[in-house]
């Protein structure tokens, strides 16, 4: 097992890592940017490196300094959490050259699943379920168009090198999908350095869901069941829970036996989640492989029991997964995480400033991941994401009703956060119903401006 873990990330997630590493008997060494210097965490680490200004580009994507910290310290490992260099196949190669050990798939797994359009023909080579699409689009219009009629109006037109949404943009027709074509690429260049894109069969009112894996160096392979992340704004995630309402647990268990064959005999050996478009006919569409932990991994551990940032670190340090998982696993209970930003409720416009007042809910079933305390400021400079809150519950209605009075005892000022905006699509009908998808947000904000200007005008 490893002796030192540089933890090369900020926030919640580098929180919830040195948290495990504790528990493990590891010492801990935390990197900060200048606009990071005073959150919580880095007291609770062994030790904690500065590794440039508040930038991300001259800290938390700095790899020189980041090598830095793991030599000076003379640590055997590093965990890069999620984003930033999480899943750098290049990053993941000097780690191991300076002679240290990535807590992550090796890197020619990082390589294979962040080209997407290539990541959906492996996929698909090796047997898993995959939407019409199309390969990287030249530039010859007549071709771009001729790949559209054959999957299908509508298409998704999505960066190939992308993540998070951006750039993902739909096309009705001919008219639409070339001017959608020449967006995404500007997007994609501007965003991912690489203006390549392709094309994806666009499903109407689709559901997210995606499956959590975890391997081993030995060429083990399980699934930990599924999560739905149909909640979204803006193609990013802001609800995910487990397990999926209304879908039968004999489709989810057909679905999780097929991805793990697949994933097993593409050789993969670390934490990874498949990713998922299912219609309301109940097909699946492949989307992508994430090579690293995921921001919902909390919904996993709270219904399954696993600690999915240990065992991580436990398939890394070679731990084969018998030794890793000792029982049969399985789905207990019901959990919900809602990611909190700091952000314009209606608008989704970061709300950056002082934390004037920053209590966090308690509770019975009540989990909360944070890298943030009363008096921390939330900078322009990173994502705005602010914690996370997780409800458990013997029943989804038991854990829908605990997320609600928690986040209703949220005690926040000193920013706008999305708290009314969770509150109010935890009431909504839909959700109530399990009926979601992944447009429903775009339906819920404006039903929620009608009802503000209402009681404006009252």
């Amino acid at each position: 097992m490893f002796n030192k873990v540089v933890v090369a990330n900020r926030g919640a997630v580098a929180s919830r890592i040195i948290r495990a590493l504790r528990t493990m008997g590891i010492r801990s060494v935390a990197v900060f940017s200048d606009a990071d210097a005073d959150l919580p965490y880095l007291k609770e680490a062994d030790e904690a490196y500065r590794i440039g200004g508040p930038h991300a580009k001259d800290s938390y994507l700095n790899q020189e300094a980041i090598l830095a910290v793991i030599k000076e310290t003379k640590a055997d490992a590093v965990h890069p959490g999620y984003g930033f260099l999480s899943e750098n196949p290049a990053f993941a190669r000097q780690v191991e050259q300076a002679g240290a050990t990535f807590i992550g798939p090796s890197s020619r797994y990082m390589e294979a699943m962040a080209h997407k359009s290539e990541a959906r023909k492996l996929a698909a080579r090796y047997g898993m379920p995959t939407g019409a699409g199309s390969d990287v689009l030249g530039d010859a219009e007549v071709e771009i168009v001729s790949e559209a009629r054959r999957i299908g109006y509508p298409v998704l037109v999505k960066p190939a090198a992308g993540g998070g949404g951006i750039g993902m943009i739909p096309a009705y027709d001919e008219d639409e999908l070339i001017k959608a074509v020449a967006r995404a690429r500007s997007l994609a260049n501007r965003s991912f350095s690489s203006s390549q894109v392709y094309l994806e069969k666009y499903m109407e009112r689709p559901r997210h869901i995606e499956f959590q894996m975890l391997a081993d160096r030995q060429g083990n392979v399980c699934h930990l069941f599924e999560r739905d992340c149909s909640l979204q704004r803006r193609h990013q995630k802001i609800i995910e829970e487990s397990p999926a309402p209304c879908i039968s647990r004999e489709e989810i268990g057909k679905m999780a036996d097929t991805i793990t064959e697949v994933v097993r005999r593409i050789g993969y050996d670390n934490i990874g989640t498949t990713e998922f478009l299912r219609d309301q006919e109940g097909s699946y569409s492949f989307l992508e492989m994430n090579t690293r932990l995921q921001v919902e991994h909390a919904v996993t551990e709270e219904v399954t029991g696993i600690d999915l940032v240990r065992a991580q670190i436990e398939s890394a340090a070679g731990k084969r997964l018998s030794d890793i998982i000792r029982q049969p696993v399985a789905v207990k209970g019901h959990a919900i995480e809602a990611r909190i930003y700091a952000e314009d409720p209606l608008q989704f416009i970061p709300s950056p400033g002082k934390l004037l007042v920053f209590r966090p809910p308690g509770g019975e079933a009540i989990r909360v991941e944070t890298g943030y305390a009363e008096g921390n400021t939330v900078t322009t400079y990173y994502d705005p994401m602010i914690a996370k809150v997780i409800a458990c519950g013997d029943s989804r209605q038991e854990a829908v009703k605990r997320l609600v009075e928690s986040l209703q005892n949220f005690e926040i000022s000193g920013i706008k956060t999305n708290i009314p905006f969770l509150l109010f699509a935890l009431a909504s009908e839909e959700y109530q119903q399990g009926s979601i998808y992944t447009g429903l947000t775009n339906e819920l904000v404006n039903r929620m401006k009608q009802t503000a200007e209402g009681i404006k005008n009252g």
